[in-house]
């Protein structure tokens, strides 16, 4: 489940039925207070200044703050998306808003659509940065890896390389990302995402590019600004904020998405097994 739009009954069931009650209670360990509008809203732009020490030692796990959920299970809300959503051209903007608005009432009335996450399809680029659950960066020479909690999944940053022509790039759910310091501040762009790897499944070109800029600040926190740019289907820059917290001595459980509690009706909503 990506989670980019969580349905009750699915995240019910990956928590409640899909895992252990070490890895539930690991999980809730790391979630704050906070609703799920306040966390989708970007940060004002403003950075604390740069880390004094270390800015450029982003290892270990970290996990987004505010939460990107709320505190408590019988509060669930479907997440919006960052700045409740992009400036798409027509005739993107009329239909994305129109299946948002599908996604909503059938969420509301106890019927969750199918989406990536029912599959047990990756979240791909940027879904993976969300940080639903918490992430794990590593750094190698020449690399940096993301490890992510949900699924397992895994994303790698090429640093100093060159982007590769865009028609030689096949699609992938993470692109191909290639990373570089300016100063302090790592700066990351993704290109040769999947068409249908769908961010809120807001639609996209093939010729879509991410650009991330990380800084850690003094205040031992990470913030990520990310902009997306995709002429002919964005009028201006999807541009957002995400801040992450470090969790020292928390450690990334096995997270296995076996699609053993999600039905998937006819009508193409999902509903829960419960036998």
């Amino acid at each position: 489940m990506t989670f980019m739009m969580i349905k009750p009954v699915a995240l019910v069931a990956a928590i409640t039925l899909g895992c252990s009650s070490v890895h539930a209670s690991q999980a809730e360990s790391v979630i704050k207070d906070g609703s799920a509008e306040s966390a989708s809203r970007s940060v004002p732009r403003p950075t604390p200044p740069i880390a004094s020490e270390g800015a450029r030692d982003l290892t270990g796990v970290w996990a987004r703050y505010p939460a990107p959920w709320p505190s408590f299970m019988g509060d669930f809300e479907d997440i919006p998306p960052p700045d409740l959503g992009p400036d798409l051209e027509e005739p993107y903007a009329t239909q994305w808003k129109e299946q948002r608005i599908k996604r909503k009432e059938a969420f509301n009335a106890g019927k969750p659509l199918i989406d990536p996450s029912t599959k047990c399809l990756p979240e791909g680029m940027p879904g993976i940065m969300l940080g639903i659950y918490p992430i794990q960066i590593l750094q190698t020479p020449g690399q940096i890896t993301v490890l992510a909690e949900i699924f397992m999944q895994t994303r790698r940053i090429y640093m100093d390389q060159p982007m590769p022509p865009l028609d030689e790039l096949p699609p992938t759910y993470y692109g191909f990302s290639t990373g570089r310091w300016e100063g302090d501040v790592l700066v990351i762009r993704t290109q040769g995402i999947r068409k249908d790897v769908e961010f809120f499944e807001i639609p996209h070109s093939e010729a879509m590019t991410i650009t991330e800029r990380y800084q850690l600040a003094d205040n031992g926190r990470l913030y990520l600004d990310v902009s997306i740019e995709d002429p002919g289907y964005l009028r201006t820059p999807y541009e957002f904020r995400w801040i992450y917290e470090r969790k020292p001595g928390y450690r990334i459980p096995e997270y296995v998405c076996d699609d053993l509690h999600d039905e998937i009706n006819p009508d193409g909503t999902v509903g829960l097994k419960i036998d």
